[in-house]
């Protein structure tokens, strides 16, 4: 139990209705967990206005609630506290109620469209073997050194934060690294934060459905750097055009990378293959068990990022040799007969060419590259037709098929799909709804020494249609049809 006048401490208030003299056991924004002890947030969604439940709460005897708009009946044993933006407040009430818990570790956050959990979760492998102790929130999972904790948002919301970093400080974390999405910084999930450091990896078409402009969601993935101190580092991809554009403002120590242009830390890749690829990272050669142009940017980030943590060069690198593909990203496995099956998270137009450009690459030519891909019910649909050209444009063959159709229809999103593929690619490509049965079509097409790519899912164990998550696993349903059509 915590005093409700310690909770507030520092919080800009509008106006505090009632007394403020009580005992607080609970933080939630969510109507069904109140109870006496708690503090109730009337926060306003996209789709629905906590405010429309105060009475429900003021029913089941919560004593504090936190508001935007007071209500018209204000009952004296509740205490109502208005505040301009109830988001914030929350943020900065949860920071309080869990000790500032950022300020007890080191934490980090990475933002950007691809590379996010790759990056996340590299550092949190690299500074594992480097011997600390250290927490990870990311889109697969969250985990305090070999404790799991499963993820449902690539950022959780700002009381579920403060927690998992107060559970992480208490445990000995030296670190936290942490993805931040666009979402999560827009809705001030992280505001108040203590960062180490910020790092950016690119920025490409998506997540319009929610930001409607491509400058707004540029701006989105900006808060975070605009709002971090002049006591941590920003560090920035500076071979995207808009990679400067995240330290425009910033009060923290700027840093770039890059391949292509002069960087603070620089990266060339001198060979590749499905099984890695030689680095020169700044002057050091090393083999990386990562593939791709798309994942040196990544290492690189994560090599930058070690070096302003105060780690050492040549034991970074030592270490993050060692260190494999993280799953879901270019999580690959070979059959008996040599056919290559690589499942990749990608589900935007920029992370499927980053994907099959790399494929491409690295393949003599005479294999034939078959792509299982899909898109997104109820999100960005302008990006549907420019997948499926991407998909047609770089591949031998092309199956359309489903994704998480949610709550649409998987026809309709395989029609707006099939708009983009060229004329003069019609016969390379073929539409079966069902994911499970086009995984298999692809493996039945495929000889030794082919390649197939199944997109969009990645990590993802599930499949979701019209509100239910039926278990789907892309890599064992790949491998489940690799020793059916191998016996």
């Amino acid at each position: 139990m915590q005093s409700l006048q310690n909770i507030l401490s520092g919080i800009e208030t509008l106006q505090i209705i009632g007394s403020n003299q009580k005992q607080i056991s609970l933080l939630t924004f969510d109507s069904r967990e109140v109870n006496e002890g708690a503090v109730f947030f009337a926060m306003k969604g996209s789709s629905v206005d906590g405010h429309t439940f105060i009475n429900q709460v003021i029913d089941k005897n919560c004593k504090v609630i936190v508001c935007e708009d007071l209500p018209t009946t204000l009952p004296a044993e509740v205490c109502f506290i208005k505040v301009a933006n109830t988001s914030i407040a929350m943020a900065l009430m949860a920071k309080n109620f869990y000790a500032d818990p950022s300020r007890d570790l080191k934490l980090m956050a990475i933002t950007g469209t691809n590379g996010k959990t790759t990056v996340a979760t590299l550092l949190f492998n690299l500074f594992r073997s480097l011997g600390y102790s250290v927490g990870l929130l990311s889109t697969v999972q969250n985990q305090i050194n070999d404790e799991i904790i499963p993820a449902t948002h690539t950022t959780p919301d700002s009381i579920r934060i403060n927690a998992l970093l107060r559970v992480m400080a208490d445990k000995g974390c030296d670190f936290c690294f942490m993805e931040a999405s666009s979402h999560a910084i827009y809705q001030n999930r992280i505001y108040g934060l203590h960062f180490q450091g910020v790092g950016f990896t690119n920025i490409t078409h998506d997540h319009l459905d929610y930001h409607k402009t491509f400058d707004a969601y540029i701006k989105a993935k900006k808060k975070l750097f605009d709002e971090v101190n002049d006591e941590a580092f920003a560090l920035t991809n500076k071979d995207d055009k808009n990679g400067l554009v995240m330290l425009q403002n910033t009060k923290a120590t700027r840093y770039t990378y890059g391949i292509q242009n002069m960087a603070d830390f620089k990266a060339k890749i001198l060979e590749s293959d499905f099984n890695g690829m030689l680095l020169n990272l700044d002057g050091e050669e090393a083999w990386f068990r990562l593939v791709g142009n798309f994942n040196a940017y990544n290492l690189l980030l994560v090599y930058g990022a070690a070096i302003l943590l105060g780690e050492d060069k040549l034991e970074i690198i030592k270490h993050l040799s060692k260190l494999g593909s993280v799953k879901g990203r270019f999580d690959y496995v070979r059959s008996e007969n040599g056919i290559i099956g690589i499942v990749d998270y990608a589900h935007t137009p920029d992370a499927l060419e980053n994907v099959l450009e790399t494929i491409n690459e690295v393949r003599t030519g005479n294999e034939s590259l078959i792509t299982v891909i899909g898109c997104g019910g109820n999100r960005d649909a302008a990006k549907r037709p420019i997948m499926a050209e991407v998909a047609c444009n770089l591949s031998t063959r092309v199956i359309l098929t489903s994704d998480n159709p949610r709550n649409e229809e998987p026809e309709a999103i395989l029609d707006e799909m099939a708009k983009g593929i060229p004329p003069l690619h019609y016969k390379k490509s073929l539409r079966i709804t069902d994911r499970k049965e086009a995984i298999k079509t692809a493996v039945s097409h495929a000889q030794p020494g082919d390649i197939i790519l199944v997109a969009g899912k990645g990590h993802e164990n599930y499949q979701e249609i019209k509100g239910v998550k039926h278990p789907f696993d892309d890599k064992a349903i790949l491998t489940e049809f690799f020793k059916l059509f191998q016996a």
